[in-house]
């Protein structure tokens, strides 16, 4: 039996977002879905958090007047699963671009790890990666620097409210992070690096949790589309 939905009144709807996929392409699929089965030109349809192409999944998108609620649910806590390599920079800190750095990594140990982790917990300095959707002079971050323009950004307060090391290698480990709204984890990767005596970039990251949304209450892309074909519209919205 298909579940009632009001998708023009307002409903909150859980992707776990595909390795690859920029958070548009989430939205867009999903809006593509809800004009069709709506028989509608355009409603509004947004995500609370943006989601790199090269992180995966929670992703929280809202339809119709749910939109409204946006910055309230982007304000709320996320929870990351982050793996590092050790050694070796990137000028975007992630795999997006290539290795531009190597350090060495024979004085890392586990203890040394956790003690760096340890200094990353509370209230925090972050400057923003330049690869980012930040804007320069009403321009975005990542467009600039990827022109080869220098760019400069300025540090933002933030919160890590834990890490847990998961793994340890002394050329890779995993963390688990909880951290307030704003937080790069690219520039955190950045920075324990250099805390560490060496260098550090992100090699894969997931999403596990957005406010009270965790990956367990997510869908896939596929799935949600075929929810939203499958739906029973409520009589308000056939109006």
């Amino acid at each position: 039996m298909c579940s009632k939905k009001d998708f023009i009144g307002g409903e909150i709807i859980a992707v776990d977002k595909p390795l690859g996929w920029t958070s548009f392409d989430a939205v867009k699929r999903l809006r593509g879905a809800l004009l069709r089965k709506l028989g509608l030109k355009k409603m509004k349809v947004g995500h609370a958090g943006t989601l790199d192409p090269l992180a995966t999944g929670v992703m929280v998108i809202c339809t119709g007047r749910a939109t409204k609620r946006i910055d309230e649910l982007q304000a709320g806590v996320k929870e990351y699963e982050a793996t590092l390599a050790l050694g070796a920079t990137t000028p975007s800190f992630d795999l997006e671009t290539e290795v531009d750095a190597t350090y060495p990594t024979g004085h890392i140990t586990e203890e040394l790890v956790r003690d760096v982790l340890a200094r990353f917990v509370g209230a925090i300095e972050q400057v923003p990666p330049a690869y980012s959707a930040c804007k320069v002079d009403g321009k975005r971050a990542y467009d600039l620097a990827r022109k080869g323009r220098e760019v400069e950004l300025k540090a933002k307060t933030l919160v890590i409210d834990s890490i847990e090391l998961l793994e340890y290698s002394p050329t890779q480990i995993r963390i688990r992070t909880v951290c307030s709204k704003g937080t790069y984890i690219r520039a955190l990767a950045r920075d324990i690096g250099t805390a560490l005596g060496s260098g550090a970039h992100l090699t894969a990251l997931r999403r596990t949790r957005v406010g009270d949304v965790g990956i367990a209450d997510c869908l896939s892309v596929t799935d949600a589309v075929a929810m939203i074909r499958e739906a029973e519209i409520v009589e308000t919205e056939q109006k």
